[in-house]
């Protein structure tokens, strides 16, 4: 086994054993303890890192490999769910049939509004997708609203017809996988102050996040994978030698729209609604910062930068006075209240500034992104620093 497979391998192995125990690993504190804000092990929200782990995954194909900086992936991710809670709506409430389509929709759309904006690169490109993307979402919103519902969202209603399973009884009808409901919860117990939740919701996207990885695993190391780094290094060379590149970025931007509608469709599976909301320009530009904060063209980067923005959007945003004096309740009141001002505008409604802080600072001192800073700590704890720099040193043996 050659050095490449076996650290693919050991890997594959790290995502999975963390996807896997994630309701442990991210519980690490007490449940009535003062750090208990900070545990992110709860369901709904370890679903999103595991989903929005899937889009950056796939943006990261296009732009990690290709160097196409595309700003309207959030389209895909918005189709990709009305896909699904369509199907929800006229087929079952079964999740296989709503994850197709709304891949093989998603991909579809990124085939059209791919073939149209890769005639342009550059900032160029950038432009063309960011327009298609704010189409979309004003189409959604205010045109096709028989289809999307508006502002209100698409969702699902006892009088859907729903051909395989047609509802009976007053139950709101929940999404499913061959009759497991994905909100119900196969293990709970409390331990050291503890809860911890396991949940068939969240297992099912973990898994598809690990098979999701593996794709992207095999495409990075794959004679397509190359191509792609050779676009992004010099593509002007490229067409020089007379090699066609637009397939190759064609196909890249497909994938990685197919990788959007699957995220967007298991966020309509885990809560079966649709809104216009998730195409606009923001999603496409958090999905950017995941994967420049993770690594761009590494592997593991955009989960990491995915599970990053992802949990400081969930945790610091909801740490507010009441937790802040609770914190600093040992302190005299004076010193209290100080402390409670100094750390208000960085958590609650004001976490982006924290999140805005860390974004640049790992900008300038991580250009690599959070795989930078990783693999500085390996070669720093494994002394591999040290021993190039001796290297570096050492005098140029006599002739």
């Amino acid at each position: 086994m050659t050095d490449t497979k076996r650290n693919d391998v050991i890997l594959l192995l790290v995502v999975a054993f963390f996807a896997l125990f994630a309701p442990i690993i991210l519980n690490p504190f007490p449940s009535d303890g003062p750090l208990a804000q900070f545990n992110a092990g709860y369901p709904d929200l370890m679903q999103r890192f595991v989903i929005y782990g899937i889009f950056a995954i796939g943006f990261n194909i296009l732009f990690g490999l290709t160097g196409y900086l595309s700003f309207g992936h959030a389209a895909f991710l918005g189709v990709g769910s009305y896909s699904a809670v369509w199907m929800f709506k006229l087929l079952s409430m079964n999740i296989i049939p709503a994850i197709v389509l709304g891949v093989l929709i998603s991909g579809l759309f990124a085939l059209v509004i791919g073939f149209i904006s890769l005639r342009r690169s550059g900032i160029y490109f950038s432009i063309l997708t960011l327009a298609f993307a704010q189409m979309s979402y004003n189409l959604a919103y205010s045109v096709f609203t028989p289809i999307t519902n508006g502002e209100t969202g698409l969702q699902i209603l006892l009088s859907d017809p729903r051909i395989l399973d047609a509802p009976t009884g007053t139950a709101q009808p929940v999404t499913s996988l061959f009759g497991l409901e994905m909100r119900d919860t196969f293990l709970a117990f409390e331990y050291l102050g503890r809860d911890f939740q396991f949940t068939y919701g969240y297992y099912v996207c973990a898994i598809i996040l690990l098979i999701s990885f593996y794709i992207s695993m095999r495409i990075f190391r794959s004679p397509f994978g190359t191509m792609l780094r050779a676009v992004k290094t010099n593509q002007n060379r490229l067409s020089y030698t007379g090699v066609n590149t637009r397939p190759y970025t064609l196909t890249a931007f497909v994938i990685s729209g197919m990788y959007a509608g699957l995220a967007g469709a298991l966020l309509a599976c885990m809560d079966p609604l649709a809104g216009a909301e998730r195409m606009q320009w923001t999603a496409s530009g958090e999905v950017v910062l995941m994967t420049i904060l993770g690594g761009a063209g590494t592997l593991l980067g955009p989960v990491l930068g995915a599970g990053f923005i992802k949990y400081f959007e969930n945790i610091l945003s909801r740490i507010n006075d009441n937790v802040l004096e609770a914190w600093f309740a040992f302190m005299p009141d004076g010193m209290s209240d100080f402390f409670v001002v100094i750390v208000h505008p960085f958590v609650g409604k004001g976490w982006h500034l924290t999140l805005g802080l860390m974004f640049m600072a790992v900008v300038i001192f991580l250009p690599g992104g959070l795989m930078d800073g990783a693999k500085r700590i390996i070669d720093w704890v494994s002394g591999k620093n040290r021993a190039s720099k001796r290297g570096a040193k050492a005098p140029a043996p006599a002739e």
